[in-house]
């Protein structure tokens, strides 16, 4: 009796055991590839799986998640026989977890070699000027080469990148020198430039001062010319306006001699120091008593 329950109670501990060991639970972004007697058999993806106890083996789970390799830095040749140091860093994923478990041994050190010597090949196709210049493009290159030879592998190469380019010692300081001296000459370049444009706006501004003071003093001359003519132009008008009037008025002889004796006497207030009078006037009696009166006053003018 006692008997019977102990084999009942292995036979649940037993079953419990392999049914525990059936049982595969895969976690996200992984994959499980299972052997049946040693042969591959499928792969699990992410959930509850059951296999076969004793008959199904599972590998340990392969990350599909986008990895990250940095590797040493690699002694490269260049095609002018430079030797630099480059490290470079490769991205990488996992599509067929098949084939990346049976395509190639050790799949992270295939890669760094493969990376080794591909950076090799190309870089030593190039000069040391351009390899520091040319990063993309030998990127570029280098993505192409190594998903085409990691295809077999079920391994996508998303990027690869130069991380460091390490030249001799005295490269770089040759480098150093050579940048150095091309800053100072596109600061002089600059420097002249910056002291050529403020010549020419000095220039340009005095030009445009002179100018501007030339048409001022043409208005200015203009203006003036303007005033006077509007002034003679006046003053005739006025004389015009004068003369019709006296015309119009018929003056008598006794007004016209008047008017004479005024031009006379404003003609000897003047700088002339002699006075010539017409033979016509001296007939007339009253413009003599006149003139001497004015001679009487005036000492200092003599008339003939």
């Amino acid at each position: 009796m006692i008997g019977g329950i102990i084999a009942i109670v292995v036979i649940i501990v037993v079953a419990l055991i392999v049914l525990a060991s059936s049982i595969r639970v895969v976690r996200q972004a992984n994959a499980v590839v299972v052997e049946r007697l040693g042969k591959y058999n499928k792969t699990l993806s992410t959930g509850i799986h059951f296999i076969l106890p004793l008959f199904d083996r599972t590998l340990p789970p392969i990350s599909l998640k986008e990895r990250v390799a940095d590797f040493k830095p690699q002694p490269v040749i260049t095609k002018d026989n430079v030797t630099m140091q480059i490290d470079t860093v490769v991205y990488f994923q996992v599509l067929d977890p098949k084939l990346y478990t049976y395509g190639v041994e050790r799949p992270i050190n295939a890669i760094e070699n493969l990376t080794a010597t591909t950076l090799r090949n190309i870089v030593g196709e190039l000069e040391l000027d351009e390899t520091l210049t040319s990063r993309d493009t030998v990127n570029t290159k280098m993505r192409n080469i190594l998903d085409e030879a990691t295809d077999p592998w079920g391994i996508k190469i998303n990027r690869v990148e130069l991380k460091n380019i390490l030249p001799p010692k005295d490269i770089q300081e040759a480098m150093e020198k050579q940048m150095r001296a091309e800053r100072e000459r596109r600061e002089s370049i600059l420097r002249a430039e910056g002291e050529k444009k403020s010549k020419v706006l000095i220039a340009e501004g005095e030009k445009e001062a002179m100018v501007l003071a030339a048409e001022a003093e043409k208005t200015r001359v203009e203006l003036a010319a303007q005033a006077e003519k509007s002034k003679l132009i006046a003053e005739a008008e006025g004389a015009a306006k004068a003369i019709e009037l006296v015309n119009k008025a018929n003056p008598n002889a006794a007004y016209v001699t008047l008017q004479g004796y005024e031009a006379l006497k404003a003609l000897a207030q003047g700088e002339a120091t002699k006075i010539i009078v017409p033979s016509e006037i001296q007939n007339v009696a009253g413009l003599l008593t006149s003139l001497k009166e004015t001679i009487t006053n005036e000492p200092k003018k003599k008339t003939k």
